[in-house]
Order: structure tokens, then sequence, then C-alpha cells
């Protein structure tokens, strides 16, 4: 007899220590166990399902117990698992390489297993490159204000949530930060173009001030996704690139969370017509169903580390970097997008999507609804402390798995959601804004604390 969630809760409190959390928390707010999943529904022991808004924090495109990426990691494992990538290759990986390739236009790709490692490729891959070019003082690097980039020790130097960076400031490199050009701070008369205009001439007059001493910049490319979902125009991007070239500056483009579809395109730097000199994929690469991450660069600075001198080398590594399980994974996703026609449909789906969430325009208190590709976002004026807390328990009694950021609200969904979904999605939410907005609740402002 399968165990009850109860069974897996106590276990999990007293073996399992959780990521993002305080795990006080759970004192009052049980860990939900999962047993099972199926396209956007996640079932916990007992039966319950909970429709996945997030995509189990923005990694799963194409819905839990996909066949097509199930069997292709099967199909697999009947040849290898995993092999050692410092001085052997295998077929999944050079495939895969060869494909991100041709639908970037960068080349060379390195991997890692997460995120955060990603970011710290790329930066040190910066640094290095500087340093092989005889320009060491080209050694600090540029993000955005309320930028994230994960959360090893030089990740957290370019992020700007101080809820995850102060406590380890000592730890970090002192960096640069510039204006975001977060749309919403738009004043009356401009639009999200103005404020990205405004926003690059924060970067040129600190590159023609510092460029001496920057090796690169690196934004998260349309939607800055852990400071709630902040969006902005692609022509930040378009001027952000000449400026890089320009005064000589890398441009490192995270596309960690926005890559493989999430804006309306595979990769968001597209909607600009650029292309960086690093880019940063992780998450959706796999679908959601093994660690994987990617950085891809130029030949320009590919050829710098290639040399007699293994000093000049980079000399980066994990264990399981190219894992053959992980790369056969993202190949089938890379095919499902080529032939699924998953963009066009994206966009079929995001306009019903936008039909069903139409009534937020007209809700006192919903401030700044925006919308880019298969992301959605809007900002609660409410004067609950407890605001993202209470927002997600109460959706989770609903069956609907959110995870709000602050005061803000978002969804980013698996890609097979179908009208049955939204519809669920929406009258949920509809029905618990009524109910938070009746029980106001303490006094104060909503708090970046993070949900467990």
């Amino acid at each position: 007899m399968t165990a009850s969630s109860s069974h897996w809760l106590q276990r999990s409190r007293d073996a399992v220590w959780h990521p993002c959390t305080q795990m006080k928390r759970h004192e009052q707010l049980p860990i939900i166990p999962i047993a099972r999943g199926d396209g956007v529904w996640l079932e916990d022991f007992d039966g319950k399902r909970y429709l996945d808004s997030i995509s189990s924090w923005w990694v799963n495109l194409f819905g839990h117990n996909h066949a097509r990426i199930k069997n292709a990691i099967k199909d697999q494992l009947d040849s290898l698992e995993h092999v050692i990538l410092a001085g052997f290759t295998h077929r999944p990986v050079v495939e895969l390489s060869e494909k991100l390739h041709e639908l970037s236009g960068l080349g060379h790709a390195f991997y890692a297993s997460d995120g955060a490692s990603a970011t710290e490729i790329a930066l040190k891959m910066s640094f290095h490159y500087w340093r092989n070019c005889g320009q060491p003082d080209k050694h600090r690097f540029v993000s955005l204000q309320h930028s994230y980039h994960g959360e090893t020790a030089g990740a957290l130097a370019v992020t700007d949530v101080p809820l995850f960076s102060a406590t380890y400031a000592p730890l970090l490199q002192s960096n640069l930060r510039v204006a975001s050009p977060d749309a919403r701070q738009a004043q009356p008369g401009e639009n999200a173009a103005d404020v990205a205009l405004r926003a690059i001439a924060d970067v040129e007059k600190l590159f023609r001030r510092e460029a001496g001493q920057i090796a690169a910049i690196i934004v998260e490319p349309l939607v800055q996704g852990a400071a709630g979902m902040l969006m902005y125009d692609p022509v930040y991007l378009t001027r952000l690139r000449a400026l890089c070239d320009r005064y000589h500056v890398h441009l490192i483009a995270d596309e960690i969370a926005v890559g493989f579809g999430r804006t309306g395109t595979l990769f968001a730097c597209e909607q600009a017509g650029i292309k960086p000199d690093f880019l940063c994929l992780s998450k959706g690469i796999t679908g959601g169903y093994l660690p994987l991450s990617c950085v891809l660069t130029s030949d320009d600075i590919y050829n710098a580390f290639y040399d007699d001198d293994v000093s000049r080398g980079f000399l980066h590594s994990h264990s399981y970097t190219g894992n053959a399980l992980a790369c056969r994974a993202a190949l089938e996703v890379l095919a499902i997008f080529e032939e699924e026609d998953v963009l066009t449909r994206n966009a079929e789906k995001a306009s019903l999507f936008n039909q069903h969430l139409a009534w937020l325009q007209t809700t006192p208190g919903i401030r700044h609804i925006r919308q880019r590709g298969m992301i959605w976002a809007f900002d609660v004026d409410t004067s609950r402390s407890d605001f993202s807390l209470a927002f997600f328990r109460a959706m989770l009694d609903r069956g609907c798995l959110t995870r709000p950021i602050g005061n803000t609200v978002y969804f980013m969904p698996p890609y097979v959601l179908e009208d049955s979904h939204m519809r669920q999605l929406s009258e949920c939410t509809q029905e618990v804004l009524a109910l938070l907005a009746q029980d106001n609740g303490a006094p104060g402002r909503s708090q970046d604390t993070p949900l467990p």
C-alpha cells in the first residue's frame, strides 16, 4: 500500500533541507509531497491534484510525463548514461552543440548542470578572455538593478536582490549596477521604449567612465524574472549591443529563465535582432527532465583560449558536464519545437489566456498588467504583509500551484496549457484576490520573502 502524503511530509521534514525556504514556516504550512505528474498536473499521495502554473520553477516546457522526452531518455539509457567529457565525447553532446550553434549563431558550447553555474562560467570566461588578451584591468562586471543571476558566489555578485545577496556581501566581488529598463517606471506620456532609452543612457555614462575596468555586462533579456517579472522594451538590448561594441565590453545574455520560447521567440535576444557574446541557457533546455546548463560564445572568445600554454585554457569543470542523458533530452526538446510548431501554437494559447484574464483590466487594486510570450504578471495593491504567502496558500486550496514574488502574481505555465486550465487559473485567481481583499490582514507592505 502506498504511504499517505502525511507520511512523506514527516519524513521530508526530518531529512530534507528545502531550497529557498525558511524551514520553520513549515510548522504552519505543510510541505506538499508529490507522487506523480501528468501534463500540467501534479498529484500528491492522497490523490489531490495541483495545476502547475509555474512549470515547477520555470523548467517544465511540455508538461510532466511527456512521452517523447521520456522515451528519448530511456533509449539513451540503452547505450550510454554518462562519460567524462574531458578527453572524451559522445553523440548527444556533439549533436546538441551543433544544433544550438545552428539556432543561436554562437558556437563551442560549454556545459554544466544548473543556471548559476552557467553564470559563473560566462563571468570567468569573460574575465579570462581579457587577461589572455593582455587587458587584466578589465575585471569588473555590470548588472541591472533588481537583477538575478543565481546564488553561487560569482552569480550573487551580479545579483541585486538583497534577500539573497546581502548576507554574503563580505564574500562577493564589488561590481557595478545600472538602472533597470523596467517598463513600469514609465511617466505620464511615456511608453516602455522611453524608459528603455533612459536606462541605456545610464549604461553609456558608466561605460564612458569605466570601460577600461569592465569585462562584461550581464542582463536577463526582456524579462527580469526573480525581481517580479519586470518586462522591458527590446530597444534596450539593441542599443546595449551597440554600446558594448563601441566600448569593448562583453554582453552576457542570461536566458536561463527566458530561453526556449518563454518570451515568444526561441531566444529572447531574437526580438532585438542581436547576438550576445555569451548566451547562458538552462531550465527549459531539457524540458524540465534532467539538470543541464550551457554557455554558448563566439569564435573570437574561444580562439583567445586556444594555445599551447595550458594556463591560457579554460580549466573550469563539472563532473556531470555534458551528461549524455540530459543532452539527449535537450535534443528531443528542440525536435519538439521544430516538428510541432510550438512557437505558433504558444502565440495562439497566449491570446486565449489574455481573454481569460481580461477581467484584471477592470479590477480595483490591480496594476501593471503585463505579458510577453508565455509569461503573465500583475501587481496587487495591498496592505497585507503576508500577501504572497496568503495567495499561495489559498490557490493551493483550490488546486493551483502559484508562487507570487512579493505582491506580484505571475503565471509561467507549461506549453501544454489548454482552455480548461486557463479558465481554472483565471477563476481561482479572481476568487482568491476577492477573498484577500475582504480579509485585509495586518498593515504594512507586502514583503519579498521567499515562499516555501
